[in-house]
Formats: C-alpha cells, structure tokens, sequence
C-alpha cells in the first residue's frame, strides 16, 4: 500500500500527489490529507487511484450523506465540505484560464452559491433488468462504469421526486416491457413535474394504466417517449399544465418541454442570470447577441432590460420555443431567434447578425472556438459575457479573445450549479482594451 501527502484538486475531484516524480491523482482526497492509496492504473508519467485510509483527515472532510456514494457515478465531492467545494471549484476555474489560456482575470467574482442538496430539478435515470441483481436496476451509471448504481433515494433530487424512486422499481417490473425501458428523464418546474419514460417496444393497454395510476397517486405527469425527444407526449394526464419556470427578478415565464435542454438548478439559474445582466448591463436602444441561446433563458431577461435581442440556437425547436417564449411574455418586438450551426461560425455569418453592441455566449462543453475565431475587426462588440460549463474550453476561447482578438478579461467566478460533484459553471466579462 502505497503512501502520499495530497496537494491539491483536479478538475474531477480527485486529490493531486506526486510520488517519485509521477502524478498521481487518487479519488476521495482532500488537500492537505495525508492518505494510503490504491493504484487503478499506472502509466508512465502519471497514475490514477483511490484512497483506501485516511491517515490524517483534512478539516474540511465531511460525511457523505448519500448512502451509495463511492459507488455512483453522480457525485464526487461529497466528502467535501460544500462551501470549499466552491472554493475548490474557483482554484479549477483560475487554473484552467492560466495553464490553458495563459490569462488571468481582473478581479474574481464572488462564488454563487445555492442549495446543497435537493438541488436537481432534472435528471436522467438510466434503468436496466438484471435478474441476477434482484431484477430491476435504476439510477445513474457507476463510477468508471456502465453499470447502474441502484439507487434507493438520491439527496441531490428534491424530497418528493427521490422519494418515488423505490416506487419506480416496483412500477418498471410489473410492465410487459420492463427490460425495454432503458431511462426516465425527470422534469420539475414551477408549474408540473413530468416523468418521461423511455421506451422501445409499445406499451401495452395495462402498462398505460399501471402508469396513469402512478401519474394519479404522485400528482405528477407521466410521458412516454418511444423515439427521439421530439416524440416525448403526455400519456396521463393528457392536458395536464404546460411545465415552466420563472424568473422573477425579469418578470419572465419559461414555457418548455420535459425533453428541452434547461438548467439542472433553478436556483442557481436565477442567480446566474443575475450575475450575466449586471455585466452585460443591458441597455435601451442597444442591439446585443445571445449566441447558443437556447429557449431563450438569457434572451428575455436581455430583452426584458430595454434591448433589442438577436437570439442564434442550432436546435430549431429550441429557436420555436424561444419566439413562443417572448411572445407569450411580450417581448417579440425586441427579440429575433436564427437556427444556426455556432460550431461553424465564420466572420460572414456573425456580420450577417448585424451591429453589435454586446454580445453574450452561452456554449455547451465543447465551447465557442469557432465563434471567437470569427470576430472580426469589423464585428468586435465592445463587451462579451461568457457563460460556461468547461473550464478548459472556456480557458482556450480566452487565450483567443485576449491574445489575438484584443480584449481584456475583466473578471470570472464559479457559480455552484451542481453541489456535490465536480462541474464547475463560470461566468467571464471580456472588454475590449
């Protein structure tokens, strides 16, 4: 058994040691800690393991409060003290700008914080039948594997949703098809809680009922999703509210769908957008663009503040949702929405968009490279707010926009959107010099 004195974290949660020269990144340490280790694969310039005795506990170890964590794959910092997880996520995010990027922020934001538990308003759960492990199986994907992690209860899901999970299990065996219902997407909103189940083979006249019934006892609505998301539909009720969220401080209403990319965390949400309008600060009379935009979650607000709002979505459904969005919260006179591929984004299409005063950026993981190469000198709006799930990505489109687009990164911070694991969600402000 092998021996180290961890130094800090990676951007998975794992504790960082050096031991002969060799990195080593050992899953469930801490700072600071001193640890025995067990190694899961050795290469020749670093190693990755797992700890197997704390020998000297950092302060800020806490007791993970989930009953499978250490199997589930779904979070990896629970042992972690929440409010240095934040700090711990702001160290990832610096470093990431540095390394990658070569660039450092002005000031660093205050890290925004939320919920630490019951946070995760949506969820996907992957479901298998595996008679040798008692039947059904539901839960998120173990760690490093395939497997399903059978969950019994989950903390990070909000009380009333966590605990029908035992119920679940119950409902998928009595099914005629349970072994082809591979996941049930969850939605809550402020409106309606939907249950989506996935499913390959037609359910059956008592699978609709058994389902409906759940749908009665929970209050909740039960979808069924025979193919791609866009073929999700209401199985019980079937006219029941249209799900939506809120965000108060715009006096705006989000209409979407139980499939529709929105915000695991709703309340970290509110407060991002908060945080992306004080630095964007939009003004009346401006014309400003929402790159990756979405159904619109930072197009309103914008809009909302008195400017006109150029929306750019690739999902054409999502681009439909987003003009429904501002219509029904009487904004479409301040907001245009475009279906365009962003990971193709060339100088000719962003000047197509138009003067620009601001620009806002809200990209998936795989970040907005081609959308930064294309600003030209021609189109350079003046500030760009960049909203991101991925420090590295977000640290190589900084090193664009700083080292060879002129601008100046004015300042970053973390907000918190997933307690518990390791995603790090940051908001930067570019200037031009």
């Amino acid at each position: 058994m092998s021996v180290a004195v961890i130094e800090s974290l990676d951007h998975e949660g794992r504790g960082i040691s050096h031991v002969d020269g060799k990195a080593v990144f050992i899953e469930g340490a801490l700072p600071g800690e001193k640890v025995e280790y067990t190694v899961l694969r050795d290469r020749p310039r670093y190693a990755q393991a797992e700890v197997a005795r704390v020998l000297k506990p950092s302060a800020q170890r806490v007791q993970p409060r989930c009953a499978h964590y250490g199997t589930c794959g779904g979070c990896s910092m629970q042992h972690l003290d929440p409010v240095a997880q934040a700090a711990a996520k702001q160290r990832i995010l610096e470093d990431a700008l540095w390394h990658i990027g070569k660039v450092e922020p002005q000031i660093v934001y205050p890290a925004i914080h939320g919920p630490s538990w019951g946070y995760r308003y949506r969820a996907r759960l992957s479901v298998r039948v595996v008679p040798s492990k008692g039947g059904v199986l539901i839960g998120f994907h173990q760690k490093r594997s395939s497997y399903i992690a059978d969950m019994q209860a989950c903390p990070v899901l909000p009380p009333q949703i966590s605990a029908l999970v035992p119920e679940l299990h119950g409902l998928i065996a009595a099914l005629s098809i349970a072994d082809r219902v591979p996941q049930i997407e969850i939605a809550v909103s402020d409106t309606a809680t939907a249950f989506v189940f996935r499913h390959l083979l037609p359910f059956s006249g008592k699978d609709r009922q058994a389902l409906a019934a759940f749908a009665e006892r929970h209050h909740i609505q039960v979808w069924a999703q025979p193919g791609g998301p866009d073929t999700a539909a209401p199985l019980h009720p079937v006219n029941g509210p249209g799900l939506a969220y809120t965000l108060p401080e715009f006096d705006v209403t989000m209409d979407f769908r139980p499939t529709d990319f929105t915000q695991v965390n709703v309340h970290i949400n509110r407060l991002l957008i908060r945080r992306a309008m004080q630095l964007l600060d939009p003004q009346p009379g401006e014309r400003i663009a929402d790159l990756f935009c979405g159904l619109g979650n930072f197009s309103l607000p914008i809009a909302r503040r008195g400017a006109t709002m150029v929306g750019v979505e690739g999902s054409e459904a999502l681009v439909e949702r987003a003009r429904a969005n501002a219509d029904s919260n009487g904004l479409a006179e301040r907001c245009e929405f475009h279906a365009a591929n962003l990971f193709e984004a060339t100088e000719d299409s962003l000047a197509a968009l138009g003067p620009l005063d601001k620009l806002l950026i809200d990209p998936p993981r795989e970040g907005a490279i081609a959308v930064v190469k294309a600003i030209s000198a021609l189109q350079r709006p003046p500030r760009i707010v960049y909203v991101s799930c991925n420090p590295a990505t977000l640290a190589r489109d900084a090193a664009v926009l700083v080292h060879e687009k002129g601008y100046v990164l004015r300042g970053a911070g973390i907000a918190n959107m997933f307690p518990q694991t390791s995603h790090v969600e940051s908001v930067a402000l570019f200037e031009l010099a």
